[in-house]
């Protein structure tokens, strides 16, 4: 086959490759929609591969090759050297322009996802973890979205609560606890005894499920760091060097419990409270 019929459709695919990822780039601009991202997406990765491998196999040369050598064939005397007729590589500068630009092209359209890691108005996944939806007024639910009144809190048991119509809110976990009341605490926002922390070690972000009442601690399953509530959930032992965000309560006019302002600190690993 000669190289000018082997280059074209080489050429070919890698015009579509490039065509496809500035579809693909353009499909993301305007919300064009996921089948349409990844049609052109994956039109641009099979065009780009189909592309390298016709040219390998067309184009390329194939087999062994011998570099002869003058002196070695002047000496001898008794056989002649067997030469194999010397053949390099074609040379395809266009081939080489439409790879590079095929190339580029689906390199700079990979880059414009990396939009959709910043949220509205540019606020990115970090901020939204710093700032949550308690608010002052905001009722506590339980895991079924039910309001949550002081006595459903037990003495021995740990009441994991949301924000009222933001449980699927980053960093929105807290839990409720009743303390001895014959044991101090130093906590100003809890009220009769209830005291309410992010659900979130401050450590790696692992839920801190574990509470010894007896002792007024929570324990974090994932690194064993403990919390002591009694003393504002100051870190006692583990890698945790953060207390937990506490939430301030309050008793709103039909018995339930809500929040009397918003968590202390950013909820999860002191990283994400960092500049």
């Amino acid at each position: 086959m000669s190289a000018g019929r082997g280059t074209g459709p080489v050429a070919v695919l890698f015009g579509l490759a490039a065509v496809a990822a500035a579809g693909f780039a353009a499909a993301y601009v305007l919300d064009a929609g996921t089948q349409w991202l990844g049609v052109t997406l994956g039109l641009a990765i099979v065009s780009l591969a189909h592309g390298l491998a016709v040219w390998a196999r067309r184009l390329l040369p194939s087999g062994g090759y011998v570099e002869t050598n003058p002196e070695l064939a002047t000496r001898s005397r008794i056989l002649p050297v067997p030469v194999i007729h010397e053949e390099s590589p074609a040379s395809h500068p266009g081939l080489r322009r439409l790879l590079l630009l095929a190339v580029g092209t689906l390199g700079l359209a990979a880059l414009f996802p990396l939009r959709s890691l910043v949220g509205p108005r540019f606020s990115g996944p970090v901020e939204e973890l710093r700032a949550t939806p308690w608010r002052a007024g905001r009722r506590l639910v339980d895991t079924r979205n039910e309001p949550v009144r002081p006595d459903d809190v037990g003495p021995d048991s740990i009441v994991v609560t949301y924000p009222q119509d933001h449980r699927e809110a980053p960093g929105a976990p807290v839990f409720v606890v009743r303390l001895d009341p014959a044991a101090p605490a130093t906590d100003p926002a809890g009220i009769d005894g209830l005291v309410a922390y992010s659900l979130l070690c401050t450590h790696a972000g692992c839920p801190v499920g574990q509470y010894e009442p007896d002792v007024g601690r929570v324990f974090c399953p994932c690194h064993q760091s403990a919390f002591d509530l009694r003393a504002g959930a100051r870190p006692v032992s583990g890698p945790a060097a953060r207390p937990l965000p506490s939430l301030p309560l309050r008793v709103d006019a039909d018995g339930y419990l809500s929040a009397a302002g918003e968590l202390s600190s950013p909820p999860g690993p002191g990283y994400w409270s960092r500049p």
